[in-house]
C-alpha cells in the first residue's frame, strides 16, 4: 500500500465514517485511498465549511470530527474553520496536502506553512515527512483531540508521502505516551475535599456552567449534584442546554447579552463555582469586580485557563464528570434555601419584554415561538450577529434540545455548514439554523451540498437588511452614522430556493408566524424560512 492507503485505514481504525473537505491535485491520493473504504466522504462547497461541518457533526456524537482539503488556498480557507473549533474546544483532526517534500520552503504554486500559520490555534500541528510515521501520528492526533481540553490537530501531509509505499503495520491499541502530553482527568482530593467544606457553609451558592460541561459528557451528573443540594445554575452562551430552560434550579445566561436575573445571582452569590467555563469578556465583563469578596471555585480541564483572567480562591484541574462522581461520594447540609427563593423572586419580576414595530415580525417572540413548535430532540444552531443573541435569551431548550453556535470566535456563515455535520451524524434529528441575511449569504452555496448528500435543514433567515449586531453598535456608539452595514435587498430568496428546489416560505409579521412556522416544522425537507425582522431593532433597549 502507499501512504495514502494507510491513513485511510488508520482512519477506519479511529472508528471514523465521515470526512468533510474539498479535492486538490496535493490531497487527491487520499481521497482515492478513501474512496476504496467504507467512509462516507462530504464534498462542500468552500473549505471553511469542510471545518464548520466535521464541527457541527463532533458536537452531535461527541466523536472527533474529521475534514480535508488540498494545500495552498484550500489550507488557508480552513484555517478559520480550524480556529472557530480551536475557541470552542471542539475535537477536529484536520488534514491538509502539501506540495512535495524537496519544494517545500521553495514558494513553488500552492504551497504554504499552514502548520505555521495555524499553530495558534490548533492543538498540535503535523508535518509528515516519512512514511513510516503515519499510524503513530494518525494515532496520537486522535488522542490529542479528545483528551484534556479538545481541540483541532492539523497534519499536513507532502503529495509525494501519500505516494511512498508502505509495508503492513500494526496499528497503535493503548493510548500514545507522549513525554509532553499528559492530560489530567482525576481532580485533587485535598481540593475536592475544599469545596466541599466551602459549599456547605454558604448562604448564597451559584454555579457558572460552560460548554466544558458537554465535552466531558458531564450534563448528568451535574443536573444530579443540583437537584441533590438544590444549587441554583446560570449559564454562559456555551452552556446553554446544561439544564432544561424550565428547571427550577436554573436561573438564565449570564454576559453582557444575558439575562438581568442571571447577571443580578452572579454579582450576589457569595460563592461562585465556574464549571467547564472561561473567564471571558462575554460571560464576564469586569471579573475583578464582579469576583471581589466572593469565594471562586474554578474547575476546568485545562490548567492554562485557571487564573488566567482572575486568580481563583480554590483552583480544581480535571475532568468535570470525573469531578462531580467524586463530589457525589461527599455529604453535606445546604443552608441557602432564603437564597433560592430570593432568585425565583428575581426571575420572575425581572422577565424581559422586547417591543419591535408590529410591521415586523417581533424577534424574540418568534424564537419563542419556533422552540413551542421544535421536536423534544431537535438541534437549534444559531449564526453570529443579531439573531445569535436573540436565540440566546429566547430559546427554550428541553432535556434533549442541543444548542450549537460559535461562542469563542464569533464565527459568521457557521450555522448552515454545522448543521448539516448535525445531520450527517444524525440523520433522523430535526435540525434547525438560524441565521441573519448577512451571515446566511456566507454559507448558502452549502444548500448545494445539502441536495446532494440529502441533509434535509430547517434554514430560519431574520431579514433585516443589514449586519444588524454591527449597525446596533454604530447606532449606540456613532450616532447612527451607518457604514459598511447596508446589505441592501438582495438576493430574492424566493428564487434561491427555487434555483436549488427547496422550499420557501416568508413571513411578514407576528399573525403570520404560528402558521407560518407549523408549515415549516411540517415535515423533513430542507425549507427556507424568510423571517422580515426590523431593520432597526436593537437586542439591548439602553
Amino acid at each position: 500500500m502507499n501512504g495514502a492507503d494507510a491513513i485511510a485505514k488508520c482512519l477506519i481504525k479511529e472508528g471514523v465514517d465521515t470526512i468533510f473537505g474539498y479535492s486538490g491535485v496535493a490531497i487527491d491520493p487520499f481521497w482515492n485511498s478513501v474512496g476504496k473504504e467504507k467512509i462516507r466522504t462530504v464534498l462542500v462547497r468552500t473549505e471553511q465549511n469542510a471545518g464548520h461541518a466535521a464541527s457541527g457533526y463532533a458536537r452531535t456524537l461527541g466523536k472527533t470530527g474529521v475534514c480535508a482539503v488540498t494545500s495552498g488556498p484550500g489550507a488557508t480557507n480552513l484555517l478559520t474553520g480550524i480556529a472557530t473549533a480551536y475557541a470552542d474546544s471542539i475535537p477536529l483532526v484536520c488534514i491538509t496536502g502539501q506540495v512535495n517534500t524537496d519544494q517545500i520552503g521553495s514558494d513553488v504554486f500552492q504551497e504554504v506553512d499552514v502548520t505555521g500559520a495555524a499553530e495558534s490555534f490548533v492543538k498540535y500541528s503535523y508535518l509528515i515527512r516519512d512514511v513510516k510515521d503515519i499510524p503513530r501520528i494518525i494515532h496520537e492526533a486522535f488522542f490529542v483531540a479528545s483528551t484534556g481540553r479538545k481541540g483541532p490537530v492539523l497534519i499536513d501531509i507532502p503529495c509525494d508521502v501519500q505516494l511512498q509505499k508502505i509495508g503492513d503495520f500494526e496499528y497503535p491499541e493503548e493510548d500514545p505516551k507522549m513525554r509532553t502530553y499528559k492530560p489530567t482527568v482525576k481532580g485533587n482530593t485535598v481540593q475536592i475535599k475544599k469545596v466541599i467544606k466551602v459549599l456547605e457553609n454558604a448562604k448564597k451558592p451559584l454555579i457558572i456552567a460552560g460548554g466544558g460541561v458537554f465535552l466531558s459528557n458531564a450534563k448528568k451528573d451535574l443536573r444530579a449534584f443540583v437537584e441533590k443540594h438544590q444549587i441554583p445554575v446560570v449559564s454562559t452562551m456555551m452552556g446553554l442546554g446544561v439544564l432544561p430552560t424550565d428547571h427550577p434550579m436554573y436561573y438564565g445566561m449570564v454576559g453582557n447579552n444575558g439575562n438581568q436575573y442571571a447577571n443580578r445571582a452572579m454579582r450576589e452569590c457569595d460563592t461562585l463555582l465556574m464549571v467547564g467555563a472561561r473567564v471571558a469578556d462575554r460571560a464576564v465583563a469586569a471579573p475583578d469586580m464582579t469576583f471581589e469578596g466572593k469565594i471562586l471555585i474554578h474547575m476546568d480541564v485545562d490548567p492554562a485557563e485557571i487564573g488566567k483572567n482572575v486568580g481563583p480562591t480554590i483552583p480544581i484541574v480535571g475532568d468535570i464528570k470525573h469531578i462531580f462522581a467524586d463530589f457525589m461520594e461527599e455529604d453535606f447540609k445546604d443552608k441557602h434555601e432564603t437564597w433560592v427563593n430570593m432568585l425565583d423572586l428575581y426571575r420572575d419580576s425581572m422577565k424581559e419584554e422586547h417591543h419591535s414595530d408590529p410591521e415586523f415580525v417581533n424577534s424574540c417572540a418568534f424564537v419563542r415561538k419556533l422552540c413551542h413548535e421544535m421536536r423534544d430532540d431537535a438541534v437549534y444552531v444559531a449564526d453570529v450577529g443579531q439573531n445569535q443573541l436573540f436565540s440566546c435569551r429566547n430559546i427554550i431548550m428541553r432535556d434533549r434540545n442541543k444548542f450549537f453556535t460559535s461562542g469563542g470566535m464569533g464565527t459568521m456563515g457557521y450555522s448552515i455548514p454545522a448543521a448539516m455535520g448535525v445531520k450527517a451524524a444524525e440523520r433522523d434529528t430535526q435540525v434547525i439554523a438560524v441565521c441573519g441575511d448577512g451571515s446566511f449569504q456566507m454559507s448558502m452555496m452549502e444548500l448545494a451540498t445539502i441536495n446532494q448528500y440529502d441533509f434535509p435543514v430547517k434554514i430560519v433567515v431574520m431579514r433585516n437588511e443589514y449586519l444588524g449586531l454591527v449597525r446596533e453598535h454604530q447606532h449606540y456608539s456613532y450616532d447612527d452614522d451607518y457604514n459598511m452595514v447596508f446589505l441592501g435587498k438582495d438576493p430574492d430568496l424566493s428564487k434561491i430556493a427555487q434555483a436549488y428546489g427547496i422550499g420557501y416560505l416568508r413571513v411578514e409579521n407576528m399573525g403570520e408566524a404560528d402558521e407560518r412556522i407549523k408549515e415549516f416544522l411540517s415535515d423533513d425537507t430542507t425549507v427556507i424560512m424568510e423571517v422580515m425582522v426590523d431593520p432597526m431593532e436593537n437586542v439591548s433597549e439602553r
